[in-house]
């Protein structure tokens, strides 16, 4: 129920889903290396898949920057500014105490608070804007394109559009050492337990 939710926020309903162009590769070097051809092909990725992280790749497929930078940025300076006046309405105004004639703004003993608290609730936070971002949620089911997506192999998907050339994706891959090629319906999924995709 949520995908769906979440399929028509982004306004792409199921039916009206492009088909998809999969490529199989190996490698990592061979991915990017095709992943920069069909950009600069200007074929429309539906997605990378990988069973680690790449470096590069991101700016391979022309992602824009993580928006969980200024989640974590945001975040962690809410943390700060509730630590900071929290304990300066503590401290000075709702229970001031004269310690030993101390000041009743101690600031030098607030910055560890301030510290965790920046890092508390700054780490917390980009954990769960990294899951709303990822569309990522208790009970979601996987889609794996091919049965060793997540063990050792790497994903292409190009969608099928009005402007879509196979000959030329097929000749990128080609040229990139592809292991399969094939081309699938928006839904499909790989059996996990073998065989090819």
């Amino acid at each position: 129920m949520l995908e769906k939710l979440l399929s028509h926020l982004t306004g792409q309903a199921k039916d009206e889903r492009d088909n998809l162009f999969l490529g199989v590769f190996t490698h990592e070097d061979d991915t990017l290396e095709a992943t920069k051809a069909c950009r600069e092909a200007d074929f429309n990725f539906y997605d990378v898949f990988s069973p680690y992280a790449v470096h590069g790749l991101d700016r391979a497929m022309g992602l824009p920057f993580s928006k969980i930078t200024w989640v974590t940025f945001l975040c962690g300076a809410m943390g700060t500014m509730i630590a900071f006046f929290g304990m300066s309405y503590i401290a000075a105004w709702d229970w001031p105490l004269n310690i030993g004639g101390k000041a009743p703004f101690p600031f030098p003993a607030m910055i560890p608070i301030m510290f965790e608290l920046t890092v508390l609730i700054g780490g917390v936070c980009t954990m769960l804007g990294l899951f709303a971002l990822c569309r990522l949620f208790p009970g979601k089911k996987a889609r794996l394109f091919h049965p060793r997506i997540t063990d050792d192999r790497f994903v292409i998907a190009i969608e099928i559009d009005e402007d879509f050339d196979e000959a030329k994706c097929r000749e990128i891959f080609t040229k990139h050492n592809v292991e399969e090629m094939k081309e699938v319906d928006p839904d499909y999924e790989a059996s996990p337990e073998g065989g090819s995709a």
